[in-house]
C-alpha cells in the first residue's frame, strides 16, 4: 500500500477523535468564564459576542450557553413586562425558573448584545396581535408551555416524531379553564387543545436516542389538568442523556442525568413528557 493511502487511512481514523476533542475543548472554554449572573450588562454583551464567534452553529452555541448558566440562582416567576400587572424585567440572567431558563437561553444564544437579547426575548415570550405585531403585555404572554409548544414556531412540539404513536397518550383540555369553569389566570382567554405526550413509564434510553443533539423537554402532571394546565416543568435535553434545568429543589440551574431525574426511587416524578425543537430566527 502506498504511503499516500496509508496517511489517508490514518486521517480518517483520527478525524472523529480530533473533532470530538475540539468540541470538548470548546465547551471547556465555557468553564473558564466568570459566572454570568455576576456580570454587568456591558460585560455580558462582550461575552455574547464571544459565544457567537466560538460557536457559529446555533445548536452548539445553545449548548454552550446552557453550560455557562449552570449554578444560576433559582427564582420563580421572575420575568414580567416592567410595567402594568407584572413589573419584573423582560429579560434577566441573574436568576431563573424552569421556563425563564429555557426562553432566556434561547434569546441570549441568538444575540450579540444585551439589547438584541431583550428584543429577541419579546419575540419569543409574547404572542403577536391580530396585525402580527408583538408587544410585551401580560395578556399576550405565552403563559402556558403546552400552548407555546403547539402554537409558537420557536418551540415546536416534536413528540410524535420521537415516540411511536402507540406509546402516546392524549389529553383533551381547555387550557386556562379550571374544573369549576373559571379561568386560572385572568387572561380573557382559553384554548381547547388535544395534546399528546409519552407516559413517563414508557421513556427509555432508546427513546432519548432519537432526540437531536439539543432540544426542549416539558413534563406533564395529570393533577394539574383540573386547573387547565398540562405542563409542570421544562428544561433542555443535551446529547440525548442530560437534563439542564432550573431546579426548585437544588435552588439553582443544574445538569443531571435525564433518566435518573425522571425516576426518583424508581417512581416517575411526572406523568409524561413532551419534546420540542428549538428554532433559530
Amino acid at each position: 500500500m502506498c504511503l499516500k493511502l496509508v496517511l489517508k487511512k490514518i486521517i480518517y481514523i483520527l478525524l472523529p477523535l480530533v473533532i470530538g476533542c475540539a468540541k470538548i475543548d470548546s465547551y471547556t472554554w465555557v468553564q473558564t468564564l466568570p459566572h454570568p449572573w455576576e456580570l454587568t450588562e456591558k460585560e455580558l454583551g462582550s461575552y455574547l459576542l464571544k459565544f457567537q464567534s466560538r460557536f457559529p452553529d446555533y445548536k452548539n452555541r445553545l449548548i454552550a450557553i446552557n453550560l455557562w448558566r449552570l449554578g444560576t440562582p433559582y427564582g420563580i416567576f421572575c420575568l414580567g413586562e416592567e410595567k402594568g400587572i407584572d413589573t419584573d424585567p423582560i429579560i434577566r440572567i441573574d436568576t431563573s425558573d424552569c421556563t425563564v431558563h429555557v426562553l432566556t437561553t434561547m434569546a441570549y444564544a441568538e444575540s450579540k448584545s444585551v439589547e438584541e437579547a431583550r428584543k429577541k426575548m419579546i419575540q419569543i415570550h409574547y404572542k403577536p396581535d391580530e396585525n402580527g405585531l408583538v408587544e410585551p403585555n401580560y395578556k399576550s404572554r405565552w403563559h402556558y408551555t403546552s400552548d407555546r409548544l403547539l402554537n409558537n414556531f420557536k418551540t415546536p412540539d416534536i413528540t410524535s416524531k420521537i415516540g411511536p404513536a402507540d406509546l402516546a397518550e392524549t389529553v383533551q383540555i381547555e387550557i386556562n379553564r379550571k374544573i369549576d369553569g373559571t379561568q386560572f389566570l385572568d387572561l380573557d382567554w382559553t384554548s381547547k387543545q388535544s395534546i399528546k405526550y409519552i407516559p413517563s413509564v414508557k421513556i427509555t434510553q432508546a427513546i432519548l436516542d432519537k432526540l437531536p443533539i439539543i432540544c426542549g423537554v416539558a413534563f406533564v402532571k395529570k393533577s394539574y389538568f383540573k386547573n387547565g394546565i398540562v405542563i409542570a416543568h421544562e428544561g433542555y435535553v443535551i446529547n440525548k442523556e442530560n437534563l439542564i434545568h432550573a431546579s426548585s429543589d437544588e435552588k439553582m440551574t443544574v445538569n443531571v442525568d435525564f433518566l435518573t431525574y425522571l425516576f426518583k426511587n424508581q417512581e416517575p416524578r411526572f406523568d409524561g413528557v413532551m419534546f420540542y425543537d428549538i428554532i433559530e430566527g
